[in-house]
């Protein structure tokens, strides 16, 4: 691999992006290109102790950065950015997680009012090993602590949304954005719908793992290492984020209520099987229907964030997007090798 094909870039303090839209590029690249960056975690680096409660630290909109944007040459509207995960590796080792007032999915929020007070703000913070792949969990009200599995992931990839749209970095859309999917990990392709030339593909909100749903709204927040490869294919529309890896396919609907989303993932999922699989769309309904898996992402964001998702033992043999994703696992390869 020519290393001219490679983009080391760490952001300085204030190059970081808190919207998707609205930013210039920090960087032009040309297709292939395989980007070693550094995200900050949703916190920027300012919850490091108990006592760092984010709405004392952390000023509001100014939370969940993102690196980037980047401009990739030859990606215009209509296109689809292919982005596949390498690595994704904790850059420290400790990572944060935290109750936020008016934020979650089991306290009250400004779109669920009630009369109930707000939950209390309460930090956990976690040791990272990323030797033995784990993060330990000590609870804040008594002695238990336990091991959980290191799973890195990026809550947030995207693009820059259509039509002059500014999208705060903590919305998921059509454009992406903080879907917060734990399949957005290492060996998974995104396939991202392009809106404006250049796409302008930021990533940050690394998480060390995240249960499904996110329940209390933040995850084991952790700044990262991450290594992608993009790549654009030229006259491929996706509507919606769209995610692959060796086993499965996989569509994302964000939106509220939530029931919204899960249609909106379905409908997104059974459209992709008919164009890439030749499947009519009935009969993707009804093979969906009967093997499909339905991961909740979100249900604390904004937006609402559903994953269908579908084996490919179940499905023909061709392979969609013009075979992007082991072609990027091939190119993924061959960078693992020359490192």
């Amino acid at each position: 691999m020519k290393e001219s094909s490679i983009l080391s870039y760490r952001p300085q303090p204030g190059e970081y992006a808190w919207t998707f839209g609205g930013v210039p590029p920090v960087r032009t690249v040309p297709p292939g290109t395989v980007l070693e960056l550094f995200t900050e975690d949703a916190f920027g680096g300012r919850v490091r102790g108990v006592s760092d409660l984010v709405t004392k630290v952390c000023q509001f909109p100014f939370v969940n950065p993102q690196t980037g944007p980047f401009y990739v040459d030859g990606a215009r509207p209509g296109d689809t950015l292919a982005v596949h995960f390498v690595s994704i590796e904790p850059a420290r080792d400790w990572a944060a997680s935290t109750t936020i007032p008016l934020f979650g999915a089991l306290t009250s929020t400004h779109l669920t009012a009630t009369l109930q007070e707000p939950l209390e703000e309460v930090v956990w913070i976690y040791e990272v090993d990323r030797a033995g792949r784990t993060v330990r969990y000590r609870s804040r009200y008594g002695d238990h602590t336990t091991e959980l599995p290191l799973d890195p992931m990026h809550g947030t990839v995207g693009v820059a949304p259509a039509s002059l749209e500014v999208r705060s970095s903590l919305v998921p859309d059509a454009h992406g954005g903080n879907m917060d999917t734990p399949e957005m990990r290492a060996g998974t392709t995104c396939f991202l719908g392009v809106n404006v030339d250049g796409a302008l593909f930021s990533l940050g909100d690394g998480h060390c793992r995240q249960g499904d749903g996110e329940s209390c709204g933040v995850a084991v927040e952790a700044a990262m290492n991450t290594v992608v490869i993009i790549d654009v294919l030229k006259g491929l529309s996706t509507p919606w984020p769209r995610l692959e890896t060796d086993e499965y396919v996989m569509s994302t609907g964000s939106a509220r209520p939530l029931e919204d989303a899960f249609r909106i993932a379905q409908a997104d999922l059974v459209d992709w099987l008919g164009r890439d699989y030749g499947l009519h769309p009935l009969d993707a309904y009804q093979l969906f229907t009967q093997a499909g898996e339905a991961p909740v992402a979100n249900v604390c964001d904004p937006n609402y964030t559903f994953v269908c998702k579908l084996a490919k033992r179940y499905l023909p043999g061709q392979a969609p997007y013009r075979d992007a994703h082991a072609r990027l696992r091939g190119q993924a390869r061959d960078y693992a090798r020359a490192r």
